[in-house]
């Protein structure tokens, strides 16, 4: 390797692990991408050693010096403000109210650091892996929760004035229960999209649905907890069981209906839904179901262009950054910062 070649790093910090890559000059990964285990529990400081860590891994995989990263994208698993934490989320609380991003440059001896949040750094992952895609892009992850994040034309994510935008799971959607309820969202409030589509929806459902007569004698009823039964779904939707396509068939509509409305904000041309879905093996059909709810809910001029009726306006597709997509997005925005 050229000893006056720049490497740029991506440092995607979850709860359970942190995923690490390096981009060179033309934006290409470079070496090997390394996982570490993630002791954001245990404070930032533990975190920072955890990073360095990983950067010497990086450089050390590809025969350069560290000096030689000159910029760094890291993303967090929390809402943050120009590099202060603004939320405990599942991180020690000597994180809030700390400038992150800065104490991080100084204790690498000044190299410049990026930061934004995870579901930013995801929706950059998704962008840099289409290297042909030069328009926005809005992504729509569910997950536990439900996130997002949209990229404007040229690659930058839009995060708002207190780096709090996106916030996907919680716009409202009007949709209730069978009794006229609205559903209780994690965030405290009810009626929330997140309430109808993530993991923790997922559970609720299930617990609904088994509690009708004609499922008493549904094979799920035997798993022991509601969690376990939650990811069983994907399997039984796999198989064809009647139950589980439902809950399934429910979750896309109302997700693409509450998509249709941020389509209706931002237009961004193209919406990549991520999560655990886009591994399943019945994803074709849930992006069926994503498009019919958004169908229902969308103006004709955000699905054909009134001029070339053949020209789709919005499209779908599924994530293809994987695991890795978050870093490879914070490595890609560093690039394009710090270059």
């Amino acid at each position: 390797m050229a000893e006056n070649a720049k490497y740029f790093a991506g440092l995607d910090i979850g709860g359970s692990t942190v995923k690490t890559a390096l981009v060179d000059e033309k934006g290409d990964l470079a070496g090997e991408m390394v996982e570490v285990r993630s002791h954001v529990k245990d404070g930032y400081e533990a975190t920072f050693g955890q990073l360095e860590g990983a950067l010497d891994q990086l450089t050390s995989n590809i025969g350069v010096s560290r000096d030689q990263v000159c910029g760094i994208g890291m993303d967090v698993p929390a809402p943050s403000s120009d590099g202060v934490i603004w939320g405990r989320a599942n991180l020690a609380q000597d994180w809030v109210g700390t400038n992150i991003r800065d104490a991080f440059s100084a204790r690498l001896g000044g190299t410049p650091v990026y930061m934004t949040n995870d579901g930013n750094a995801a929706a950059l992952g998704e962008y840099s892996v289409r290297r042909k895609h030069h328009g926005a892009l809005l992504l729509i992850a569910p997950g536990t929760g439900l996130g997002g994040g949209l990229v404007l034309p040229g690659g930058t994510a839009y995060e708002g004035a207190n780096g709090m935008a996106l916030e996907v799971g919680h716009i409202s959607v009007p949709h209730r229960e069978d009794d006229g309820e609205l559903p209780q969202c994690s965030c405290g409030k009810v009626g929330c999209l997140e309430a109808w589509v993530s993991l923790v929806a997922l559970r609720r459902r299930v617990g609904l649905e088994l509690a009708k007569e004609e499922n008493k004698d549904h094979p799920i009823q035997a798993i022991e907890t509601v969690e376990e039964k939650a990811f069983a779904l994907r399997d039984y939707a796999t198989d064809g069981d009647e139950m589980a396509i439902g809950i399934f068939r429910q979750q896309g509509q109302i997700l693409g209906y509450g998509i249709a409305d941020l389509v209706r904000v931002f237009d961004p041309g193209l919406v990549v839904i991520g999560g655990g879905l886009a591994e399943t093996s019945f994803r074709d059909q849930y992006m069926d179901w994503v498009r019919e709810g958004f169908a229902e809910r969308a103006w004709e001029v955000y699905q054909r262009s009134p001029i070339n009726p053949d020209q789709v306006t919005t499209r779908f597709e599924w994530a293809s950054g994987g695991d890795w997509s978050a870093a490879l997005g914070v490595a890609y925005s560093a690039r394009e910062m710090f270059r």
